[in-house]
């Protein structure tokens, strides 16, 4: 891996978490519960062009749930340096729901 696909894994990294915390919950309270589905669809299709039609993140070998980790590491860290409660049970949850989520995929992939 060279330094240039280095730096642009981090950036494309930090960029999907920074992007679902400043503006996922600002379209819901525009726009109601649709406001959600557009930035699903706005956020993650473009984070996912750029990550991987772009080829922003590096990726050798087989397929690695990346921007999920991403997602999930960068919100949670930005809550604890934030200095919020971690609650176990959504901590559990989150857990679980990836187990569940990859076991889905597993089936079919």
């Amino acid at each position: 891996m060279e330094l240039g696909q280095i730096i642009s894994t981090i950036v494309g990294g930090f960029l999907f978490p920074f992007l679902i915390a400043t503006m996922w919950g600002r379209m819901v309270e525009a726009f109601g519960p649709i406001g959600g589905w557009m930035a699903a669809a706005f956020i993650v299709g473009t984070m996912w062009a750029m990550n991987h039609g772009l080829g922003m993140i590096y990726q050798s070998g087989t397929a690695w749930v990346d921007m999920a980790w991403a997602a999930g590491t960068g919100l949670f860290l930005a809550d604890v340096f934030a200095g919020k409660k971690i609650n176990g049970s959504t901590i559990l949850a989150g857990i679980l729901g990836g187990i569940i989520g990859g076991f889905i995929l597993s089936t079919f992939l």
